[in-house]
């Protein structure tokens, strides 16, 4: 059962960590030099809806397997790596919450009004979020690979 938990907790990361860093290295760069704001930022917007939706199953999926995971194993003597991926996961899980309750549905209204100006500013505040939570997310692994 263990190395079923494992599985798909490592798939739940990936997928989310493999989005986020198509979103910041190829989506987000391409579609600034490429399209104006009233092409690319519906565009964004839609990106993005399609892809939250993913995470909040990621999220889900690593709550259950990292629970299923820890459940197996005394929590003293649980490698430090596990606890420090564990507070950081809550960390980026509350950040993600944020996101998806308040830039990202700050954005969805100004998408649908066609105010610009206002959903790229949320877009940038979106942006800042999931480059803490990448950077997170890579501190999270290494902290389970290397501290042991």
């Amino acid at each position: 059962m263990y190395e079923v938990s494992k599985f798909f907790h490592l798939a739940a990361g990936l997928i989310w960590l493999g989005g986020m860093t198509i979103l910041i290295w190829a989506v987000r760069p391409t579609a600034i030099a490429q399209l104006e704001p009233s092409q690319r930022i519906p565009l964004l917007h839609g990106i993005l809806a399609r892809f939250l939706k993913a995470v909040w199953l990621c999220i889900l999926v690593l709550l259950i397997t990292g629970g299923l995971m820890f459940a197996g194993v005394d929590m003293h003597i649980a490698p430090k790596g596990w606890h420090v991926m564990l507070g950081l996961g809550f960390v980026m899980f509350a950040i993600f919450g944020h996101l998806y309750f308040v830039p990202f549905r700050r954005l969805q209204r100004s998408v649908a009004v066609a105010d610009w100006p206002t959903a790229a500013r949320h877009l940038a505040q979106i942006h800042t979020l999931v480059l803490t939570n990448f950077a997170l997310g890579w501190i999270a692994v290494a902290a389970v690979v290397v501290w042991r």
